[in-house]
């Protein structure tokens, strides 16, 4: 089913409710635990090794240039010398146990064995069909992965592709709007919406040098003001961002169609919820302070 009147913002809704549940691994403890049974403990070797494992065993290069917002100074003190504490397939299996453990934890073995979630799988999956591999390193990467056979792997799987997807895409979107990596995440915290400077400064590698430095830059363009809020300008670029990431990512809801997007969008509604009452987020992880 296809359609030419899916609303504007239903691929950008869909999408977030299936990244929340997605991004709830990164804040797991059962991927730290499977991660440091393999002998990988600092996080962000974790994380590294988790997010970039699909890419293959790659240098620090090709893992700066895909996160986009990362110091590369940072990730070359854990890349490429987290493939030699343990391969990427032993990571990616290694990341499977932990989704499937924390997703048990958080929504309870009735949501993860019910009908629903069987249904949002296949609604997910059905979506990535029209997913696009030119210019898209990660989600070309994941996608040739196999898809799980449990529902609420595949779902997570499946939500998996339609982040990095989106994530992709955005990333063209910010390098054409002129933001390098720093500034793109210090406009969108400045949004209300985006992790804290002090979750970025420490998930990221950027030091409150850096920070400030990036705010000068914006300020010079008008897009942030001395209290480091966006101006005008800065709400307008914001807005273009997310508008033009959208028309790059509207393919695969558009091959899901208006009412299975709707439902998509009501079941992973459903389980983010739960996810983030049961604890699944730092409390302090997004907002401006």
């Amino acid at each position: 089913m296809t359609t030419a009147a899916l609303e504007s913002r239903a691929g950008r809704r869909c999408h977030n409710v299936l990244n929340t549940l997605h991004a709830t691994s990164y804040f797991s403890p059962e991927l730290g635990q499977e991660a440091a049974a393999l002998g990988i403990t600092h996080p962000r070797a974790v994380n590294f090794a988790v997010r970039s494992a699909a890419l293959g065993p790659v240098g620090a290069g090709a893992v700066t240039a895909a996160f986009y917002n990362y110091k590369h100074e940072l990730v070359a003190r854990h890349v490429p010398a987290v493939w030699a504490i343990a391969a990427p397939e032993d990571v990616l299996a290694a990341r499977a146990r932990a989704a499937d453990a924390s997703l048990r934890r958080l929504l309870g073995a009735e949501a993860v064995t019910s009908p629903e979630m069987a249904e949002a799988a296949h609604l997910a999956l059905r979506a990535t069909e029209a997913c696009s591999r030119s210019a898209r390193p990660l989600y070309s990467a994941h996608a040739d992965l196999p898809v799980p056979e449990e529902p609420h792997l595949a779902y997570f799987h499946a939500a998996t592709l339609l982040r990095e997807h989106r994530g992709d895409g955005h990333l063209a979107v910010l390098m054409s709007a002129g933001l390098d990596g720093l500034e793109a995440v210090v406009t969108h915290t400045a949004t209300g919406k985006g992790m804290t400077p002090t979750w970025v400064r420490a998930t990221r590698g950027w030091s409150e040098e850096d920070w400030d430095a990036a705010c000068g830059r914006l300020r010079e363009r008008g897009l942030l003001n001395e209290a480091g809020e966006l101006t005008a300008e800065g709400v307008a670029l914001r807005a273009e961002i997310e508008n033009e990431t959208d028309r790059l990512d509207r393919a695969p809801y558009d091959h899901l169609g208006t009412e299975m997007v709707a439902r998509l969008t009501e079941l992973g509604g459903r389980f983010a919820r739960a996810a983030a009452v049961a604890g699944a987020f730092p409390a302090d992880l997004i907002g401006k302070g």
